[in-house]
């Protein structure tokens, strides 16, 4: 959602809507929301064995981190950035800030076991579309919809952890 967010407001700033854009920011967000997960699973199967009493204690207690986040973020106001660039110096940042927490959420499927490659690959793909479709949205429906989205996705996030924790 964090990075459907930045898309949206990546087509606010676009005067024109321009499909190659789209397709690269969501191209960029697509890979990176599959990496980082990717990376936190690697990284937490070096160490599960030792915290396997308590994995869904961390999986709730990180789902419901992010998702606060996230629904803190929904209240804020972001500042207008202008025309939107899509060279890797703008847009790795971007890419990066927002897939940091699919590293804590990689994290969290080690502990659940999850099968790794076909999650990614479909958090990856998810990414990818929704953001390239969040920036055509953002374009055509202006910045109301951008809150929401993140308000959504921080509910989601924090409901899901309280199932893992009740499971």
């Amino acid at each position: 959602m964090d990075a459907f967010a930045v898309a949206v407001c990546a087509g606010l700033a676009m005067p024109k809507m321009a499909v190659r854009k789209a397709l690269i920011i969501g191209l960029y967000f697509g890979v990176f929301q599959a990496l980082m997960p990717l990376m936190g699973y690697f990284a937490a199967t070096l160490f599960a064995d030792k915290i396997i009493a308590y994995d869904h204690w961390i999986a709730f207690a990180l789902l419901v981190f992010l998702g606060i986040k996230m629904i803190a973020g929904s209240f804020k106001e972001k500042p207008d950035s202008g025309e939107i660039s899509v060279k890797p110096s703008k847009m790795l940042p971007l890419a990066v800030a927002t897939s940091i927490d699919a590293l804590a959420v990689g994290v969290s499927f080690a502990f659940l076991r999850v099968v790794i490659l076909p999650a990614v690959a479909l958090i990856g793909v998810t990414t990818f579309v929704i953001s390239a479709a969040g920036v055509k949205i953002g374009n055509v429906f202006g910045a109301k919809l951008k809150s929401k989205a993140e308000l959504a996705g921080g509910i989601i996030l924090v409901l899901i952890g309280i199932k893992i924790l009740f499971e």
